[in-house]
This record gives structure tokens, sequence and C-alpha cells, in this order.
């Protein structure tokens, strides 16, 4: 069954199958999603989507940087920086949101779904992040809080080394602003590049 469910998946969204060498441990991974990351009581959502968690969503743009190391071929360990601005629908309010957040990500290998050497152009994926994140209101107060989110992803690779990505997160905000606690559930698109160590070690030393 869970062979059946793996295929199907493969089969609808039209994958090919190229190397999975861009998963090998000691690879590192670096790009960027698009929107801010945060909750916060203006954007309600990743990327300014809204599933109707809380009402009354303003919106916001954004990006999230990114940048990963391949503990082994399953898991990788990292970082996020989150910053974005917000435009509050009630009030008018401009709002700068930032934050620096630990990053983890464990790839759902298609061995694992006992396909054996067929290998998909997508690997899923699920990704968790926690740290610190920042609210600050024009003419009001900046305020600090705990940020997190959690959710499972998938990455396209149009190359060995480049894929496409979209995930769908909660995310969860604690401290920041007149609320105690804003949350909301999102979809984040992005690009990612997964470079073996040699190549990130070149590429330090040529900008040396």
């Amino acid at each position: 069954m869970k062979k059946i469910l793996f295929l199907t998946l493969v089969l609808t969204f039209g994958f090919t199958g190229i190397s999975n060498a861009q998963l090998q441990e000691g690879n590192f991974m670096l790009g960027a999603d698009l929107g801010s990351g945060l909750s916060t009581p203006e954007s309600k959502g990743l990327f300014g989507l809204n599933v109707g968690l809380d009402d009354g969503a303003g919106w916001n743009v954004g990006i999230s940087p990114k940048a990963g190391y391949m503990v082994n071929d399953n898991f990788l360990l990292g970082g996020i920086v989150n910053l974005g601005f917000a435009k509050d629908s009630e009030d008018s309010d401009e709002i700068f949101v930032y934050g620096v957040q630990a990053l983890t990500r464990f790839y759902i290998r298609p061995q694992e779904a006992d396909l054996g050497d067929e290998v998909p152009a997508g690997q899923f994926f699920l990704e968790t992040n926690a740290g610190i994140a920042g609210r600050n209101v024009s003419g009001g107060d900046t305020t600090n809080g705990f940020a997190f989110g959690f959710g499972p992803g998938y990455s396209y690779f149009l190359t060995d080394s480049v894929a496409l990505e979209t995930s769908l997160k909660y995310s969860g905000l604690v401290g920041a602003g007149n609320e105690n606690y804003q949350n909301s559930l999102g979809l984040t698109f992005g690009i990612q590049i997964f470079l073996p160590r040699s190549t990130a070690e070149d590429a330090v030393e040529d900008f040396d």
C-alpha cells in the first residue's frame, strides 16, 4: 500500500528520474523562500496566504534566506533569516518583521518507499524551524518573541543542484505586538541550490 501510494504521487505530478547526488552527506544548501515566514497580526499567514485561522488579515512582502548542511543523506541542519514588511489593514501602520531561526529538514527518500533504484526528480521532506523574531511598528514599540514553524514540503529538482520548493507550514509567534500568540497555516515557495562540499570550498577560495 505504501509503495502504491508513493507511485501514485509520482505519476500524478509527472516526475522524471534524475540523480539523487544533491542530497548526499556533506552537501550544502543555499537559497531563499518568498515571504517573511513569520505569523503576525497583519499577515496572518505565510507569503500573505490565509486559510481562515484569523480574521482581518492585511498583506505582507518579504524574503527568507536559508542555508543548511546535509548531516547525512536524509537530515539537514541549518538556519533561516526572516525579513518582511507588512501593512496593517485596520490602522495603516507600517510594520517591519525580522527573525533568526534554527532549521531542520528530514528528507523522505524513495528507497524508504521500497521503490528500489527508481529516483524521482523530487523529494518530500518534513521541515521545522524555531528561534527569535521581532516586530517593529512605525510610531510604536519594538517587541521580540519566540517564532516556530513546522510542516511537509516538496523539492522539485530542475537539475542535480537546483530545486524549486513548496511547503505547507503551521507558523506561530509568541510575545509579539499586543497579542500573546499569533498563528497561521500557509504556503511557502522558494528556490534552493545544493552544492557539494568541494564546490563550496572552491567558491570561498575564489571569493577570498
